[in-house]
């Protein structure tokens, strides 16, 4: 969960806004509210409009790499972050979104030049948190950075425990949720679990963490565990668009009632993000959820349809070929 979405948005609106007015100003809250209902193409469009009447606010750039980026245009995205640093250098967020694009563009890219590019991300990560110690969600990319990528372009396992500590120090939450996802990248669930469990039971005021768990026990199965999660965030921030996701997956798993209405309703109102559960993850739940009911043809189109969204989703793809729908 990259960014509270609620968080990002108001960041949006109000640093578009900012120091602008008249028509100026207005263009740049549609660009936000246009970012905020998913509509990412006109975000662009809006924001590019913007830059060529004033190319030097950092801002704009940064918003506009945001926006490319969950259109899956990371080159774009890249180049966009890159502006928006030049522009403010200090700024950590900035360095935070250069480093996640040009990841993205590290995954597709050959061994050389990617390799080349896992550097600059590493570099990116470790100046955000260097310029804001504060700023949780880059100390978390950095540690997910270390924890994954080898030595040779500055990964490593001693370096992401020493950064969780690090993080620990400034946030105990955070804390154990990095520590968590340590211990799952590294195949050791029951450790994991003991940390999501000191989550819950340290009551964060915010959904955020609680969400995090139940994603995790959501890759477990474990529908007990992720309805405790589900209802504990519920409790701070109930009109969580997230929670009708979550809350679908686990009456799948009980066995319960509703389970299709709040899984249709997330896929109906909630715009696609990269920090929220994907579109074709609720695809797919549905897929098992008519299979379980007997209706395979529905089942199928469920699952092509995650397969249209994501090509990578393995349950899918084993799932049409087991109801030879492939």
């Amino acid at each position: 969960m990259p960014f509270p979405r609620q968080v990002a948005v108001v960041l949006l609106l109000s640093l578009l806004a900012s120091g602008r007015a008249g028509a100026g100003e207005d263009a740049a809250a549609e660009a936000g509210r246009a970012f905020s209902g998913g509509e990412y193409e006109r975000a662009v469009s809006l924001l590019d409009a913007a830059i060529a009447k004033d190319a030097r606010d950092g801002s704009l750039h940064y918003w506009l790499a945001r926006s490319q980026y969950e259109l899956g245009h990371y080159d774009e995205a890249g180049e966009s972050a890159q502006r928006a640093v030049v522009l403010d250098p200090d700024n950590s967020e900035y360095h935070q979104w250069l480093g996640r694009a040009l990841g993205r563009r590290a995954e597709r890219a050959g061994w050389i030049s990617g390799f080349s590019l896992a550097r600059k991300v590493c570099a990116e990560f470790e100046t955000a948190v260097r310029l804001a110690p504060g700023n949780l969600r880059a100390q978390r990319d950095l540690i997910e950075f270390y924890s994954q990528a080898p030595g040779i372009v500055g990964g490593g396992d001693e370096k992401a425990r020493r950064q969780v500590e690090a993080l620990a120090a400034i946030d105990a939450v955070e804390g154990h949720l990095a520590r968590a996802g340590l211990w799952a990248n590294q195949k050791k669930p029951d450790r994991a679990d003991a940390e999501y469990r000191a989550v819950i039971a340290a009551r964060p005021e915010r959904a955020g963490p609680y969400l995090e768990a139940a994603d995790f026990y959501e890759q477990r199965r474990d529908a007990a565990h992720m309805e405790e999660a589900v209802e504990a965030g519920a409790a701070i921030d109930p009109q969580n668009a997230q929670l009708l996701y979550y809350r679908g997956v686990a009456a799948i798993l009980t066995g319960g009632r509703d389970a299709e209405r709040l899984l249709r309703r997330y896929l109906d109102t909630v715009p696609p993000r990269s920090d929220l559960p994907s579109k074709a993850a609720a695809r797919e739940w549905l897929g098992q959820l008519y299979e379980r009911q007997g209706r395979i043809d529905a089942a199928a189109d469920e699952y092509r349809s995650a397969l249209r969204l994501e090509r990578g989703r393995r349950v899918a793809r084993d799932a049409l070929r087991r109801l030879g729908k492939s």
